[in-house]
């Protein structure tokens, strides 16, 4: 997708920035964009400042990548020297329903609601490379395409190019669609004036803060993804600490809270794209249903899916969190086959679950079946912890 950059200023001699800006705008929007706005590749100072803070803190938990990519995170231009501009994009996934109407329904669990249809990398990105390509064929230009795979400050140029701006939640809010926005880029040699940024409209509101039940905001505008359940439930692989098991509640992949109680929803629309459009299994699922999958029942379940991911492993360890929250003693007999599985992080999570479902002295005997058994120190320490 390339052309040689000195065509660009030719083309742009005899059209203008503002006619250029028009086409490419009414292009993204005719390919399904629900918003498109451009930002200078130059760096923003004030997005790798509070980049070097989050790492500084070492609230990026897990995500060792974050730091391993920061200088090429910092500005577009230290990705690609070359880039002269940015296009940002903006697909609306806006839910039909209440994200948060599940919390009370102890026998399902919630998944985010951008998780319940198809993964939206393959969706944005398609539409990503058909703009790229009509850029090319338009004005002879260099073309890159990112989504939030790639290290790019995406939100940040988001604002940058008036889209919206990066709320007390720190993800992005945008006036006319909410909190429901996937970020898309398309990195170009053409010399774009760049649009206005968006300013704060959050005003006094903390509703986003307050209603976290981890609280994972140190600060307004500051997240630490260690306590947050989306950065547990998806991107931490290890063993999900006491602490947050009984706040995740039966949410058993990310956590839509903080977007879905954020005023600015009330200007959303639910998304119309039929790829984003909730899947029925994924909308309710039963805990027991999901828990009982092996490996390639999983992969069959979440075929197309971003869950699939993250491994059966992992998202069944979320999962019997959630049942130990549910409050069903009937679960137990699942548990107690899970207690011997392959997994060490399902052994531990299932043992933990019991732990909150049988009463103490039916806990106690099955600890003294089953602990001496157990060879890893971690679910060992489920077994022997008698703080339920």
């Amino acid at each position: 997708m390339s052309h040689p950059t000195g065509a660009v200023a030719e083309v742009l001699t005899g059209e203008s920035s503002a006619k250029a800006r028009a086409l490419i705008r009414d292009k993204a929007l005719a390919l399904g964009f629900d918003a498109a706005g451009f930002a200078s590749a130059e760096a923003s100072h004030a997005a790798k400042e509070g980049l070097t803070e989050f790492l500084a803190a070492g609230h990026q938990g897990d995500m060792g990548w974050l730091a391993d990519t920061a200088e090429r995170r910092a500005s577009p231009q230290a990705l690609w020297p070359d880039c002269r501009s940015v296009v940002v994009l903006g697909l609306n996934y806006g839910p039909a329903g209440d994200p948060m109407a599940l919390l009370e329904e102890r026998e399902r669990g919630i998944i985010s609601c951008y998780a319940q249809g198809r993964d939206y990398h393959d969706v944005v990105k398609s539409r990503l490379k058909a703009l790229a390509r009509w850029l090319v064929e338009r004005f002879a230009c260099e073309v890159k395409v990112f989504v939030d795979t790639a290290p790019v400050m995406e939100k940040p140029l988001a604002q940058a190019a008036g889209l919206g701006w990066q709320g007390k939640h720190t993800n992005l809010v945008s006036r006319e669609l909410g909190s429901w926005l996937f970020l898309g880029e398309v990195f170009t040699t053409l010399e774009l004036a760049p649009d206005t940024p968006e300013v704060d409209h959050c005003g006094s509101c903390r509703a986003c803060l307050d209603v976290c039940p981890t609280d994972a905001f140190p600060a307004p505008y500051h997240l630490d993804a260690r306590r947050c359940i989306s950065y547990l439930t998806i991107e931490h692989k290890g063993h999900i600490a006491r602490e947050f098991r009984r706040p995740m509640g039966n949410r058993i992949y990310g956590c839509d809270d903080c977007l879905a109680v954020c005023p600015w929803n009330k200007f959303a629309e639910a998304s119309q794209e039929a790829a984003f459009l909730p899947r029925a299994e994924l909308t309710a699922p039963r805990l027991a249903d999901l828990a009982a999958l092996d490996d390639a029942g999983f992969r069959q379940v979440f075929s197309g899916s971003p869950i699939k991911r993250i491994g059966r492993d992992r998202f069944v360890r979320n999962v019997l969190i959630a049942i130990g929250n549910s409050g069903d003693a009937a679960h137990a007999p699942l548990l107690e086959r899970l207690a011997d599985d392959a997994s060490p992080l399902v052994r531990a999570m299932a043992v933990w679950a019991l732990a909150q479902l049988l009463p103490a002295e039916a806990f106690a005997a099955l600890r003294v079946a089953k602990m001496p058994e157990e060879s890893d120190p971690s679910v060992r320490v489920e077994w022997a912890d008698s703080e339920f």
